[in-house]
C-alpha cells in the first residue's frame, strides 16, 4: 500500500546581484522544494496529468527571483509556497527550505569595495517554510556554527562501572558544531533582525554560561534565546562535542599545563534537545 508520498526539486542554487550605481547586494540561496498532495495517480498508475515538473519548480524560482529583490530567505520562501499552493490544486503541503551562504564586503582601505564579496561566515543560515491550505509555519536556523570555551566547561560527578576510563574534570576545552532551528509563533515578523538577534544570543550564552556538561550549556542557550526573543515558540539545538584531548607530554619529560591538545573529529558525542515555552 502506497503511504506518505512526496516529490520535489532539491539543491536549486541562485544567486542574485541587486545593482544599485556601485554598490552591489549580493544573496546567495540554495533551495529545496516539496510537494504533498493528491499524486498518487502517479506512482501507482503513471499517471501525471497532476504532477508539476521539478524542472518548473527549478525555473519558478530564478522567475519569482527576477521580479525583484529576494530579500530574507524566510521572506522569499513564504513567496515561492503561495506560488505554488495558488496554482496547483492537488498540492496540499508545499515545504520550502532555504540555506543562506553568507557574503560580507571586502575592505579596502578605511572603506568596503561596493562590488567585491568574501564568505563572511562558515556557519549556515537555514529557513524552513512550511504551508497547506490552512495554516502557515516558519523555522529558521542556523548550521554548523563552530564555537569553543577553554575554560569554565566541566564533566563530573557520572557513574562509573568497569569500562569506563573518562577521568573526571573541572577545566576541558568545550568545543560544538552547533545547529539551532527555531519556530516562530507568527510567519510576519522582521526576520533579518530576529535572526541575528537569535544568533548573538546563542553566542552570547554560550560564552557566559559556567558549565557542567554539554547538556548544561545547551539548555541554557536555549533558555536564553525564549527569554530574549518572544517571538521564538521552541528551540532545538544539536550539539556535537567536538572532543579536544590534552596531550600527555610525560613520555617527553614535560609537563601539559592544560595548553596543548589534540582535535578529533570521531567518535564524538552527540547532544540534541528541544526548548520549548511551557
Amino acid at each position: 500500500m502506497l503511504a506518505d508520498t512526496a516529490y520535489g526539486k532539491s539543491g536549486v542554487r541562485l544567486v542574485q546581484v541587486i545593482r544599485r550605481g556601485d554598490r552591489h547586494d549580493l544573496r546567495d540561496f540554495t533551495v529545496a522544494i516539496r510537494f504533498e498532495g493528491a499524486y498518487d495517480e502517479s506512482y501507482v498508475t503513471g499517471d501525471n496529468s497532476a504532477v508539476l515538473p521539478t524542472d518548473t519548480m527549478k525555473n519558478t524560482v530564478y522567475a519569482l527571483a527576477a521580479r525583484g529583490p529576494v530579500g530574507e530567505p524566510e521572506s522569499f520562501g513564504l513567496s515561492l509556497a503561495r506560488h505554488f499552493l495558488e496554482r496547483n490544486p492537488p498540492l496540499r503541503r508545499a515545504t520550502i527550505d532555504i540555506a543562506e551562504h553568507a557574503w560580507g564586503r571586502i575592505s579596502v582601505g578605511d572603506r568596503d569595495d561596493g562590488q567585491a564579496f568574501v564568505r563572511d561566515r562558515p556557519d549556515t543560515r537555514s529557513a524552513r517554510i512550511e504551508m497547506d491550505r490552512a495554516q502557515i509555519r516558519v523555522c529558521a536556523g542556523v548550521t554548523d556554527l563552530s564555537i569553543l570555551k577553554s575554560s569554565h566547561s566541566a564533566f563530573d560527578r557520572f557513574p562509573r562501572d568497569e569500562y569506563t576510563t573518562l577521568p573526571e574534570t573541572r577545566d576541558r576545552l568545550l568545543a560544538t558544531s552547533l545547529t539551532a532551528t527555531w519556530w516562530y509563533l507568527e510567519p510576519d515578523i522582521d526576520f533579518g533582525p530576529a535572526w541575528r538577534v537569535v544568533r548573538r544570543t546563542l553566542l552570547e550564552a554560550f560564552a557566559e554560561h559556567h558549565s557542567e556538561s554539554v547538556q548544561h550549556t545547551l539548555h541554557a542557550m536555549g533558555q536564553a534565546v525564549l527569554d530574549c526573543v518572544p517571538a521564538v515558540a521552541d528551540i532545538r539545538l544539536v550539539m556535537p562535542n567536538r572532543h579536544h584531548l590534552p596531550i600527555d607530554l610525560s613520555r617527553f619529560g614535560m609537563e601539559n599545563r592544560n595548553e596543548i591538545f589534540v582535535a578529533t573529529a570521531e567518535p564524538y558525542g552527540l547532544i540534541e534537545a528541544t526548548v520549548t515555552r511551557a
